[in-house]
């Protein structure tokens, strides 16, 4: 039997949720995160720079997909604060494994910028320095975003009053396991679904759907669907072996650009796949909410097409 919110059945179900702790390197799966005012905690907290300050990403350094994380189980409980011994723990191929203290260092770090924001980070230190300076083979630093100090808000035109860390745009990324898998139909090669980087992956619905939704509830949080996801560069990065292809932004153009999508709209040469969401419980102080694996999605209000989502 489906599950019902009053008059509502459930459109899909939670099939995993993913975090980023450092921009552009990969992703753990968990099964609940609680959801701060900046999106899931600990998502792109921390971002490699350069000796400029400027930011590390996939599109310009690939071997970033390798840089594997873990945090304490503990991380994604509800109110859980680090202590002294506990630690963000980094791997990569070749390398020694680098544990960074998750309680907040004392350096801080000026200049450092992400696409259009400038501001100061926390700086985790010369052991971090060297490690990814000796994995990327240029001058590197692990910073921390600074919530005391720094504020980084998402385009007020599609989300006012909202807020991010080191995410590209917006505080979350929805994708279907069935948009995935239409895809994959497509494609010689099936690709996994790291390759989009999602924060909240669904399943139970038809392809697609997701363009369509603006107000869906997860456990009682409202989310907002406030733009689909152009895709840059990153979705042709394998995130097994860092090598670049030309897939499955080849494919993609063919059934999910603005011209097959929006032809009405001005065109910009994009491909869109999923869909970036706030969620406005955030914004309410007072105990930490959370979502989990299994829990199903209610959709309250769609447009009738992508050509009607902002985009």
């Amino acid at each position: 039997m489906a599950e019902r919110m009053g008059d509502s059945a459930a459109a899909a179900k939670v099939k995993s949720i993913f975090i980023y702790p450092i921009k552009s390197c990969a992703g753990i799966s968990v099964s609940q995160a609680p959801i701060t005012s900046t999106g899931f905690r600990w998502d792109r907290q921390w971002l490699v720079v350069n000796s400029k300050g400027r930011a590390y990403t996939q599109r310009v350094e690939p071997k970033l997909a390798l840089v594997r994380v873990e945090l304490p189980n503990e991380a994604f409980f509800d109110d859980w604060e680090p202590n002294n011994k506990s630690y963000l723990v980094i791997r990569a191929p070749a390398m020694d494994v680098l544990k960074v203290p998750l309680i907040k260092p004392p350096e801080t770090a000026n200049g450092v910028s992400v696409w259009e924001w400038t501001g100061s980070a926390l700086d985790e230190g010369d052991d971090a320095s060297k490690w990814f300076s000796n994995y990327i083979g240029k001058p590197s630093r692990l910073v921390r975003f600074n919530e005391a100090s720094e504020i980084r808000a998402v385009d007020p035109n599609y989300a006012h009053g909202y807020k991010v860390m080191f995410s590209d745009q917006y505080p979350f990324l929805l994708l279907s396991q069935e948009s995935l898998d239409a895809l994959n139909a497509r494609l010689e090669e099936p690709i996994p679904v790291n390759r989009f980087r999602p924060n909240i992956f669904v399943h139970g619905c038809k392809p697609f759907s997701e363009d369509l939704w603006t107000e869906i509830k997860i456990n009682n949080l409202t989310f907002h669907g406030v733009l689909l996801c152009s895709r840059c560069k990153v979705p042709t990065i394998n995130q097994e072996t860092a090598v670049v292809g030309s897939e499955p932004t080849k494919t993609l153009m063919t059934f999910r650009s603005d011209e097959a999508l929006r032809p009405n709209k001005k065109q910009q040469g994009r491909v869109y796949f999923g869909q970036n969401l706030v969620c406005t419980d955030s914004l309410t102080n007072g105990k930490m909410k959370n979502i989990k694996v299994g829990d199903p999605v209610f959709v309250f209000k769609v447009v009738s097409s992508p050509a009607e989502a902002p985009a």
